[in-house]
């Protein structure tokens, strides 16, 4: 025996049966078994001394007919050769014997091949190769296949066959490699095969005890026996639940051993320093077992070829200082390339000697321990590192900057620690990754440039400052950005629109303020969606109702307002609604999600009504708000409207809707999106000095005036922008006769200039009427500005901003 790796347990299922990445043990065995094997499959071709019992016809070979009754579906159309035309050692995946035509090789591997193996396989007697891995074959083996006495090489791996493993296949006594790996066999075993040097049975449900043929019977341990087998050069018993304690002169008596793998078990004790004898191992993984005591580096220093060590989520450790000296003999270890330390109870400080591991290094997870100190600032030697892992400890300083120099990173997890200082701007050089968990302090713009992130946690970590827009905009995240429980501040920007392919969203329990951006409609692969617990005001955009995968919401805990928008009911696939602790008013919809009390609260918003009747609400009354005009006036001017609804209204304030400017602001043709009112827009240049008095004098002016020259205003708006700007504006009502420089200045020729002159001279008794009310009601000032304005050439677009927009606003 050679070679043995067993495993009682299928942690996964899949009809899709390509390799799963993350059985990096079970790869590592293909890896150290393929060049053993590939000498014996060159021979297949060309093997003469099979016994020749009866010889099959020429074209035709029954018992490779009858295979392809099994075959439930073959996408490839792999069985298509398998016909009369052509001589059946020329079917696709069969290899004979140049000289007998007896079939030695079977190799279907990774055909996509579907269905069960029928019991006439065992009638190719002279068969030495069968691969019929990587596909979705299922029902049991066939006991037929123990008549395949010259077998030697038999791969079923990741198939779903199931049932009990054919006792029979004992008799193929000269059997050298047998892989049943990923499968759902149960049990029924195998006999004595004195020739095998390979045996894979991981990830299946084998129970009960390893038979005598393996060693003795187990009851919880490895038997001794097993660890004395000194030609084993791969041991892997992954994924059991083996118990005891490894022997410590395990090193002297398997002095062959390249790969010890016995992950997720129950073994404990200490780690064997005699391991060091072994001096061909490349990959130690005792990972989620009980071991204590700690790792014998400087004994395990002396293994040149090691690539892997990992005791990860043991007791390694006695929570003390110098319990990380080891490191410095690990440095002798020039392949190593995974380190999996996390999750022990490792203490001490970092020591410095860590920057001296292998240039190599790929995977360094320490998280998870009792650690302390800081890291050490030459931690950006380990240039080949590709995930870094140092979590839920007790680090504290400052990061250093050198981390940015690991430009191989794809996974950075810093957070719950007890850094301090700024993040490392640096950061934003680590171009390659894709996962980030972090600290606190303010998010630097730069993590912008890390092009490829797919999930970014920032929770819990007291960032404080704004949202860099740099970050938001990031379009790579597609998983998961996670902001929630910090102290942010400022508006969500309006970069939001970026994320079209995030599936989470959390930025709850901060500080956010200003409206939720209409812009946010535009990621239409969110899923879920968490505002609650910050200070956005607003409606909320009707641009959500693009949102239609979302299945959670949460909206509670902010200062929203208006009426529930009837689409939230219309979202198929909303399961969680939380809109409690608002000021929302009106009826709530009853339909979706609205019918079912238990999927959405609407607690704590005291002017809602109506809905289904588990909520226990009074009904609406049916009493219309007062209106005048024709336009609806809000009691407060605040809530009147929003800021998202005048973006919206003026199709973001474009040039198209532009209908005048002036050095105090400019005029835009608006579309109210609540009733489709019509109105004129004047937006306030507060970069310009005087123009926030501008508003006010016109809002004291015209507090309480009435004529027909000088219309009435809608209501106002003084908020902060997408960008956290302050943003004043007043809405009127729009005037469809065009602006006053058209009819001052007609570019219609054809006009008369007697005809010109009564316009002109009508627009002046107007506006001299208008201006005498002013007057004589004690607004001599703004008399005089209005009259100014008039004739002054270049200020004909600000007149008719004054002379349109002054009104009675609830100043």
């Amino acid at each position: 025996m050679k070679y043995i790796a067993m495993s009682a347990s299928k942690p996964m299922t899949t009809t899709n049966k390509h390799r799963p990445a993350e059985i990096e043990s079970e790869n590592q065995i293909q890896s150290t078994t393929q060049k053993r094997e590939k000498t014996r499959a060159s021979m297949l071709c060309a093997w003469d001394n099979a016994r020749v019992i009866g010889r099959l016809g020429i074209g035709t070979c029954p018992a490779l007919v009858s295979e392809t009754k099994g075959i439930t579906s073959d996408p490839l159309h792999v069985m298509s050769s398998w016909n009369d035309s052509i001589n059946f050692c020329s079917w696709i995946g069969v290899t004979c014997n140049h000289s007998t035509k007896r079939v030695l090789s079977l190799n279907l591997e990774a055909q996509n091949l579907a269905g069960s193996i029928p019991p006439s396989i065992g009638n190719l007697t002279h068969l030495t190769w069968i691969n019929l891995g990587i596909n979705n074959f299922h029902g049991q083996i066939p006991q037929e296949m123990g008549r395949l006495w010259s077998l030697q090489y038999l791969n079923m791996s990741y198939n779903s066959f199931g049932g009990n493993f054919p006792t029979k296949i004992s008799h193929c006594t000269q059997l050298s490699v047998l892989d049943l790996f990923s499968n759902e066999i149960i049990g029924g075993w195998i006999g004595n095969f004195s020739s095998l040097n390979s045996l894979r049975l991981s990830h299946n449900n084998f129970q009960g005890s390893i038979p005598n043929e393996l060693g003795n019977h187990l009851s919880g341990k490895v038997p001794a026996s097993i660890y004395n087998i000194s030609s084993i050069y791969v041991f892997s018993v992954v994924g059991n639940q083996l118990q005891g304690e490894l022997p410590p002169s395990v090193g002297i008596t398997l002095p062959n051993l390249e790969l010890f793998l016995g992950g997720r078990n129950r073994f404990t004790g200490n780690i064997p320093a005699s391991l060091s004898n072994s001096s061909r191992l490349r990959s130690i993984d005792f990972g989620q077992n009980g071991l204590t005591g700690t790792i014998p580096a400087e004994s395990l220093g002396s293994l040149r070829s090691l690539i892997r060590l990992n005791f990860r989520r043991n007791r390694l450790g006695n929570g003390k200082t110098g319990d990380l000296n080891f490191l410095s003999f690990l440095a002798n270890c020039t392949s190593l390339e995974v380190l999996g330390l996390s999750r022990n109870q490792f203490g001490g400080e970092l020591p410095g000697s860590i920057a001296n591991l292998s240039t190599q290094l790929k995977h360094l997870t320490i998280g998870g321990n009792l650690i302390h100190g800081s890291i050490p600032t030459d931690i950006g030697n380990l240039l080949s590192l590709n995930t870094l892992e140092v979590e839920h400890n007790y680090l504290g300083g400052s990061v250093p900057d050198g981390i940015g120099k690991l430009q191989k990173l794809g996974r950075l997890v810093l957070n719950v620690n007890n850094f301090s200082g700024p993040i490392p701007s640096s950061l934003g050089n680590l171009t390659s990754l894709t996962q980030l968990l972090m600290f606190g302090g303010s998010i630097p713009p730069s993590l912008g440039n890390c092009q490829n992130l797919l999930i970014l946690n920032l929770s819990s970590n007291n960032l404080t400052g704004t949202i860099p827009k740099e970050l938001i905009g990031l379009s790579s995240l597609s998983i998961s950005l996670t902001i929630s429980n910090n102290s942010l501040t400022g508006p969500l920007p309006s970069e939001v629109s970026d994320l079209i392919h995030l599936a989470e969203l959390d930025v709850s329990g901060n500080k956010l303020f200003g409206e939720i951006p209409t812009t946010l409609g535009s990621c239409i692969m969110l899923e879920r969606l968490h505002l609650e617990g910050n200070e956005f005001q607003g409606t909320i955009p009707q641009s959500l109702q693009n949102l239609s995968s979302l299945e959670e919401i949460d909206l509670s805990r902010n200062n929203l307002s208006g009426q529930i928008p009837e689409f939230l009911g219309k979202l198929s696939f909303l399961k969680n609604l939380n809109l409690s602790h608002n000021d929302f008013v009106g009826e709530i919809p009853k339909d979706g999600i609205f019918s079912n009390a238990s999927s959405f609260s609407v607690l704590r918003n005291d002017k809602l009504c109506g809905g289904i009747p588990e909520l226990l609400l009074h009904a609406c009354s049916n009493k219309k708000p007062h209106s005048s005009r024709g336009v609806l006036v809000p009691k407060d001017w605040r809530l009147g409207v929003t800021y998202s609804e005048l973006v919206e209204s003026t199709d973001g304030f474009s040039v198209g809707n532009l209908i005048g400017s002036g050095s105090f602001g400019s005029v835009y043709k608006g579309v109210l999106p609540s009733d489709g009112t019509v109105v004129a827009v004047k937006v306030l240049n507060l970069q310009q000095e005087g123009a926030s008095e501008s508003l006010i004098d016109e809002c004291k002016a015209l507090k309480s005036i009435r004529h027909r020259n000088l219309l009435n205003i809608i209501t106002a708006c003084s908020t902060i922008d997408y960008q956290g700007n302050d943003f004043k504006s007043l809405v009127i009502e729009f005037m469809k006769n065009g602006s006053l420089d058209t009819w001052l200045h007609p570019r219609d020729d054809g006009q008369s200039e007697s005809s010109r002159m009564t316009l002109i001279f009508n627009i002046a008794i107007d506006v001299a009427s208008a201006s005498d009310y002013l007057h004589k009601k004690g607004r001599m000032f703004y008399s005089i500005y209005v009259l100014f304005c008039l004739f002054q050439d270049k200020q004909k677009h600000l007149c008719l901003a004054v002379i349109v927009g002054v009104s009675s606003p609830p100043c």
